[in-house]
């Protein structure tokens, strides 16, 4: 996969405020987008215009920012069934907060469609095509996030397939598949994409995945082998429920495992930094065992393993820390041998 690369898009700032105990107040927000533009993501969703004044005024002081990499992105869902995109204000609150790029959500699972909406499933496309045409003749980049995607393909693949296929057709930049309740298996995963590439002559898409069952990152990666090359996740995999996909392993496992690229080698030895920064203003603790970033990540304590890596760090260590911005820590205590 050498030749491949992806675009990272950080929603820490509004599925990562979903998290229990998760409160950023703007100020919090602009530090933490200044941070994840250092870090060299290439989008940075700042939030839902119009839905609350927190966000309103992320996007306003946002305007002032000095990104060097990062366009910051504002989320938004499609219209709504029975008025127009000009009558719609979550459409109108889209284009006041005057982004280079914009995502909207729409459902692709028929049962949402008829259950949560309650609209026929004919309407339902009609929003989405609207939504995404009326957009792109007012934003640079329209991203297309397709809700309980996964879902929606194993139950009705011929519907889900048509949701997005509106969105294609509309001229959305890139199609998100997203695993909202976080119960797909990788394989599925990658079977799926392989699927969607097939079925629309291989569209831009994107990956959004949850970690209900602990399987946001792997799921991540294996969308990455089925072909997508847009990779949505938060910082610390910080989110609804069980959290969101933790960029803090995928972004290191694509680059140093997969040869996928996606950031700068003086970007990844940020990682840690960001990592425990965002971690301090969420005022919760940082988890010790993380992979990469977690203080205990490179940390030995067995005696064996501590002889061993004093002489070839390579025999207890996948990476060496230095390339995420970690650092070795050799443990004292009676299991250090005599």
């Amino acid at each position: 996969m050498s030749d491949k690369s992806v675009k990272i898009y950080d929603v820490t700032l509004r599925d990562g405020t979903q998290g229990e105990s998760i409160s950023f107040s703007i100020h919090d927000k602009l530090r933490i987008a200044q941070k994840l533009d250092e870090l060299g993501v290439h989008y940075i969703e700042g939030g839902w215009p119009g839905s609350n004044e927190r966000d309103e005024g992320f996007f306003e002081e946002a305007k002032r920012l000095k990104l060097r990499k990062a366009k910051i992105a504002a989320f938004g869902s499609t219209r709504r069934a029975k008025v127009t995109c000009e009558e719609d204000s979550s459409i109108q609150a889209l284009l006041q907060a005057e982004t280079p790029a914009v995502t909207i959500v729409g459902k692709s699972w028929d049962f949402h469609v008829t259950e949560v909406l309650k609209i026929s499933l004919d309407t339902n496309l009609e929003v989405i095509h609207d939504s995404v045409t009326y957009l792109k003749k007012h934003v640079d980049e329209v991203f297309f996030d397709a809700e309980h995607f996964f879902d929606g393909f194993k139950n009705n693949p011929e519907y889900t397939i048509e949701t997005i296929k509106a969105a294609h057709d509309a001229g959305a930049d890139v199609i998100v598949l997203c695993d909202t309740n976080g119960g797909t298996m990788p394989w599925e995963i990658e079977s799926i994409v392989k699927e969607v590439n097939i079925q629309l002559d291989n569209p831009s898409l994107g990956i959004h995945t949850h970690n209900d069952g602990e399987l946001g990152v792997a799921n991540t990666l294996y969308a990455v082998r089925g072909g997508v090359g847009q990779i949505q996740g938060t910082i610390n995999g910080y989110g609804e429920r069980c959290g969101n996909a933790n960029l803090c392993s995928i972004i290191p496992n694509l680059k140093l495992k997969l040869d996928v690229d996606c950031l700068e080698d003086k970007e990844l030895t940020k990682l840690y930094d960001v990592s425990h920064f965002v971690h301090e203003l969420t005022n919760l603790p940082p988890i010790k065992h993380d992979a990469f970033v977690g203080e205990s990540a490179f940390a030995h304590k067995g005696g064996i393993h501590v002889n061993a890596v004093m002489k070839n760090s390579k025999t207890y260590e996948h990476v060496s820390p230095d390339v995420v911005g970690n650092r070795r820590r050799i443990l004292i205590s009676d299991l250090s041998g005599r």
